[in-house]
This record gives C-alpha cells, structure tokens and sequence, in this order.
C-alpha cells in the first residue's frame, strides 16, 4: 500500500435526509491539497467545522471527510438527494467563505455522480479508488444515474 492509499476517514455523518436512499442519490468527491501543512490543518479545522452544521443541511444524507496528512490532502464524500441539495450547499456562506480563505493556497478538485440507490461501502470504494488514484477523476456527471466506475 502507498502513503497517498493511505486514508484518514471520520465515521459517517449522517444528515437530515439519511432515510431518503431509496431513489436516485448524488454523490460528491471533492479533495483540496494544500501548498503547505500548516494550511493543510488550517483546511481541516474548517471542514470539521462545516461537519457540525451537518445534521441540519436540508438534502444531505450524509458525508466522511477524509485525510491524507502526509500528502497534505483532505475533503469529503458526500450524498444528497439531488443536485439542487449539494448546489445549495457549495453556495452556503459558511462554506464559500471556506473556499475564498483557502483558493489560492492550494488545489482543489471536485466530481459529482448519480447512484440508484445508497450502498455505503460501493460508494466509498468509488471514491476511495478515484481518491488514492486506481481510478481517474471522473469529469462530473450531474444528473445521469450511473456511477461513471
């Protein structure tokens, strides 16, 4: 296993819409690599942060955040009962102040899927695969219902 296999995951957190997965469901990946490590915590305090308003963010199922410390790499895996739901929540204030404070001390990426159903382990194998590299960064498919893997 190399370092960049090597994950840091929080437990699941579910959301308010944790009992909607029996229809179509979005899926985001996002990653930010930091250009130094002391941004790097700096990134991970405030996606904590963003973590706790999750239980009241209308359309979240439920999200990890991950880390690769060595790397200085972190972000989320996260479900939404559609696309509106995970659009409001990147245009939130709290979080695109986040995204303002750190843009330009680093890099970030982003891709988003359609699954028929929630299956918690299929989803994060999709992730954690395009995450640790053994599967592309999919270009995001918003709105289709098939995971691009």
């Amino acid at each position: 296993m190399t370092a960049s296999a090597r994950l840091l995951r929080a437990p699941w957190q579910p959301g308010p819409a944790v009992g909607e997965t029996t229809g179509p469901l979005q899926v985001s990946v996002t990653e930010f690599t930091a250009d130094g490590y002391p941004r790097s915590v700096g990134v991970a305090l405030n996606g904590l942060r963003l973590r706790r308003s999750w239980p009241g963010t209308k359309g979240a199922v439920g999200m990890w955040l991950w880390a690769d410390p060595v790397r200085r790499r972190s972000g989320s895996v996260s479900a939404w009962t559609d696309a509106r739901h995970l659009t409001a929540f990147v245009r939130r204030p709290d979080h695109a102040r986040t995204v303002r404070a750190f843009r330009d001390h680093g890099t970030m990426r982003a891709t988003a899927w359609t699954v028929p159903y929630w299956d918690a382990a299929a989803v994060w194998r999709s992730a954690r695969d395009v995450l640790v590299g053994a599967s592309p960064w999919p270009a995001a498919s918003y709105g289709t219902e098939q995971d691009p893997r």
